[in-house]
């Protein structure tokens, strides 16, 4: 028992050395709070594929009701601002090659007497395709509008349908959405929780990657050597300064989706913690590793920024891992970003429970017990 103590008490003295070292200069502090807090803010209303603003002209050649209150439908949604009313199509490719529209909604002459005739009368879209994204939001709004107003003209007129160009003549059925688990369709809904781990990953990964590289660059490894604690006491207790440092920065990001963003949280904060700790010794692990070969600060730093960046890419935060060839797919199992993104979005949106998450913990669970070793082998091998 007494040597237990010992061997906690040892670790636990390593890990306060590695909190002063962090902590007792002023910039380091702030480091560790401010780019939290800015970051979760800048992806929490920059990053977004909403659409809140659209920028479009309309050419109306028909000018009776009906394109009236079509165009009425459109605008009153709030997303649709028009720039300009153009007699005719030929300067639409002006506007939108200068970025001064976005889209163009093109009214055809006898859009009303069709429609009257009970034939379908079509609405042109014309959107800028230099933003995938955008773009395909902006057809599915119009989309939605049409759809609106199909259903209306059926129930006052009896009539046909305004469709869009690409849609078939025929009427569609009645669709009615409901999104589980984000309502609003909101970007932020799905991108807040996964930052939850993916921010606090980079500090941890980097403050782990300096560690050793830290010791060797201000001359004070061989004086650790000659200290009665064992290569693996001190990997123990460099490991756990940073996973504490990983965890109060998840919490950060974590308050403010909750209370500055207000996306609510529907599962456990025991579950979302478990797998937040396991996946931050993981990340840990991997820091410690790119630290045992580093031979000072720089290269640290130079090879934590190259891994950072595939494991954002490959963790499906922002494209589905589904979408990537299947070779990708496989690349991203060794990735525990992508398992730590995948629960905490599963457990703060849907609310499930550990035995749901199992298939992400287990391959946490896998990456920190190869990692961790391997940094401690690393280490040993770098005093022979």
């Amino acid at each position: 028992m007494a040597i237990f103590i010992a061997l906690l008490r040892r670790i636990a003295n390593m890990c306060h050395k590695e909190f002063l070292a962090v902590l007792k200069d002023p910039a380091s502090r702030a480091i560790l709070i401010v780019p939290a807090l800015v970051q979760s803010m800048l992806f929490g209303y920059a990053a977004t594929f909403d659409l809140t603003d659209a920028p479009y002209v309309l050419v109306d050649q028909d000018r009776g009701a009906a394109a009236r209150d079509f165009v009425a439908r459109l605008e009153g949604g709030g997303v649709f601002r028009r720039v300009a009313t153009l007699a005719g199509p030929q300067d639409i490719a002006r506007l939108i090659e200068t970025h001064d529209a976005m889209a163009a909604i093109v009214i055809a002459p006898d859009f009303e007497r069709r429609l009257q005739a009970g034939a379908a009368s079509p609405i042109q879209l014309i959107v800028d395709g230099r933003n995938s994204n955008t773009a395909g939001a902006a057809a599915g709004h119009v989309g939605a509008v049409t759809a609106e107003f199909n259903r209306r003209w059926r129930e006052q007129h009896g009539g046909a349908s305004a469709n869009l160009a690409v849609n078939p003549a025929s009427l569609p059925p009645t669709v009615e959405t409901r999104a589980w688990y984000n309502p609003n369709l909101q970007t932020r809904w799905n991108i807040l929780p996964g930052l939850i781990a993916g921010l606090s990953m980079l500090q941890t990964l980097l403050l782990s990657a300096l560690s050793v590289a830290r010791e060797r660059e201000q001359g004070s490894f061989d004086q650790l050597l000659v200290t009665p604690m064992s290569p693996l006491e001190i990997m123990a207790g460099k490991a756990l300064a940073p996973v504490l440092i990983g965890l109060a920065q998840s919490t950060i990001i974590l308050l403010v989706t909750l209370l500055w963003f207000r996306v609510p949280m529907a599962g456990s904060v025991f579950t979302l913690y478990a797998g937040l700790a396991l996946f931050t010794v993981a990340s840990v692990g991997i820091g410690l590793s790119i630290s045992a070969v580093s031979l000072n600060m720089q290269h640290a730093m130079l090879y934590t920024f190259v891994l950072i960046m595939p494991m954002m890419l490959l963790s499906g935060l922002t494209t589905p891992i589904r979408n990537m060839p299947e070779w990708m797919q496989t690349l991203t199992m060794a990735n525990p970003l992508r398992f730590a993104i995948d629960l905490v979005q599963r457990v703060y949106l849907e609310g499930v429970g550990l035995r749901v998450v199992a298939g992400d913990l287990l391959p946490l669970a896998i990456i920190a017990a190869i990692t961790l070793p391997l940094a401690a082998w690393l280490f040993r091998n770098r005093l022979v």
